[in-house]
């Protein structure tokens, strides 16, 4: 059984910094592409970073580059988000993802998931 769970979520004001993790479990971890995305309410599931299996090479979009920071720990099989300069806009449910594959920025190209941790971030 593949189990992915995030924690590190809560309340924080604009400007704080939070560090999502992902533990994972049930799977070769190093051999997956894992990635995070959010999802505000009333809106679409949207990426926001990429951390490469294996080597870790991380991508982002743009909403979050220079703010936030993907990275793996594989010998903890823990995949975390460091989020810096938070702003009201981040606020969002983040998810953890997983696939056995090199995988991009689409929410349909990850297998497994997480059940999500609440950021939200007051002006």
């Amino acid at each position: 059984q593949v189990h992915l769970v995030e924690s590190g979520g809560g309340l924080v004001q604009t400007g704080d910094s939070l560090r999502l993790s992902c533990a994972v479990s049930g799977l070769t971890f190093s051999g997956y592409t894992m990635a995070w995305f959010r999802q505000a309410p009333g809106k679409e599931r949207d990426f926001v970073a990429r951390i490469g299996r294996f080597s870790g090479i991380t991508l982002y979009a743009d909403s979050v580059k220079g703010r936030f920071t993907g990275s793996r720990d594989n010998a903890k099989n823990t995949v975390y988000l460091q989020m810096n300069s938070l702003k009201p806009e981040d606020t969002a449910v983040y998810y953890c993802a997983a696939d056995l594959s090199f995988r991009g920025v689409q929410e349909n190209e990850y297998e497994y998931w997480g059940q999500g941790t609440q950021v939200t971030v007051s002006s």
